[in-house]
């Protein structure tokens, strides 16, 4: 016995929404398991709405590009007409009325037009490639315009990370240092300044690290919105404080080019642009030539079911010139607004050589004064670990007193913080120098 089929709506149901929950489990499990700044970069150039946007603006240029070119092909057109008459319409003929026509009238026309000089069809041709190539320069300026906010975000949170990093260092060895003031108070050796000292040493240092935990909150949720990454998800930067040292190093010699500057050829894209607008507005003076031709096929019947027996067709071919005489000087204003527009972005340019001077000698100021500054405080930090070493052992050889433990301590927690501090402002200011040299491409 063979069984029916019988239809299952789950089935369907499965069929419509399977793909789109496997999408959905795939976009969730993009989790960047190392989180290093290459590959932070690369997430965000990927995921940034602001970069997707570009995208799908560079497809818009593309697809508006192929509408204004369409008018360079032959354009073929169909028109069909079916009438019936309930009254055939009467004409007056000699002073009498005479009936002209049938009861059922029937026409097909197809004709066919050729622009032969078209000034709009002929810009969208001429321009075509400079309007892809300004497309793709937009994207390229917010591309570089992301990395840098990305590289600074990332620096940032990295240097939150190791406030808290020192903080907890720094809470361990109080916490230490308040158990040995606690003992030798509770054993008679010093009063109960060590231990008071301690005591607020350590509640203040805990206030620190809660406020720079919830400031790294805040500065996670950022830079996950920088690069587009779910808040839901957790984000672990990685990095080597080492690594980051060499690459703080950074060339003082070099000298701005503004032709490797993406804002620079975007101008001169947009030159060629106005210049090929100027050209369009003096296009305006010659007249618009087409080639145009038509096929009619009548039919006419007083029976409905003979419409279409016979046909009375007929066709012609034609050239059509427009030429407009006189517009009340708007052709010739059009053309001085489009030369007026030519001149500005020529002073556009000469603006945006004297901000990439001045960019670059703000840039190249901090760098090299961060740098200074990252110096003298890895100095100081390794001299601060020093001195803290020292006292400590003079401290528990009874040699020291505790309140110089306790500044000790102050000083290398101080110095981590800064020595971190600066690292990364010297980072953050590099990439400020690298976009004034424009080396930051995408």
């Amino acid at each position: 016995m063979i069984s029916k089929f019988r239809f299952n709506p789950s089935w369907l149901y499965c069929l419509l929404f399977y793909p789109l929950m496997g999408s959905a489990q795939t976009s969730d499990s993009a989790v960047l398991s190392h989180a290093s700044l290459p590959n932070v970069i690369a997430y965000a150039l990927k995921n940034q709405p602001v970069i997707k946007q570009s995208l799908i603006d560079e497809q818009l240029v593309e697809t508006s590009l192929r509408n204004k070119l369409s008018a360079w092909y032959p354009q073929l057109n169909l028109n069909y007409n079916l009438q019936h008459n309930f009254q055939v319409p009467t004409n007056i003929i000699g002073g009498n009325p005479v009936r002209l026509g049938v009861n059922n009238t029937s026409n097909a026309q197809f004709t066919v037009s050729q622009s032969i000089f078209n000034r709009d069809a002929l810009l969208a041709n001429r321009s075509k490639e400079d309007v892809r190539t300004q497309a793709r320069q937009n994207t390229g300026v917010n591309k570089i315009e992301l990395v840098s906010n990305v590289s600074k975000a990332f620096y940032d949170v990295l240097a939150t990370q190791q406030q808290i990093r020192v903080t907890d260092e720094n809470i361990s060895r109080l916490e230490n240092s308040l158990k040995i003031a606690s003992s030798q108070y509770n054993a008679g050796i010093v009063d109960k300044t060590d231990y008071k000292r301690a005591t607020i040493q350590l509640n203040n240092t805990r206030a620190t690290r809660s406020a720079n935990t919830a400031l790294l909150d805040a500065k996670l949720v950022y830079l996950k919105a920088l690069i587009g990454y779910p808040d839901s998800l957790t984000l672990q930067l990685e990095y080597d404080t080492l690594q980051l040292e060499k690459e703080a190093t950074l060339d003082t010699l070099m000298r701005p080019d503004i032709t490797q500057r993406i804002e620079f050829r975007l101008l001169n894209t947009q030159r060629r642009l106005l210049a090929a607008n100027l050209q369009y507005e003096k296009w305006s003076y010659l007249p618009s030539v087409s080639l145009n031709g038509a096929y009619n096929m009548n039919y006419q019947n007083n029976q409905f079911g003979k419409l279409y027996s016979n046909n009375f067709p007929n066709s012609f071919a034609a050239i059509s010139l427009s030429f407009p005489i006189f517009q009340g000087g708007k052709r010739k204003a059009n053309i001085e607004q489009a030369e007026w527009q030519l001149k500005r972005n020529d002073e556009d340019i000469n603006k945006l050589r004297n901000n990439i001077s001045s960019q670059y000698a703000q840039a190249m100021a901090a760098y090299k004064s961060n740098r200074a500054n990252f110096l003298a405080l890895r100095e100081n930090l390794a001299l601060a670990k020093e001195v803290y070493g020292i006292i400590e052992m003079q401290y528990k050889a009874g040699v020291k007193t505790y309140l110089e433990v306790l500044t000790a301590e102050t000083d290398l927690r101080t110095s981590q913080i800064n020595y971190y501090n600066a690292l990364y402002q010297v980072l953050a200011s590099k990439v400020d120098v690298q976009k004034a040299l424009g080396e930051i491409t995408y």
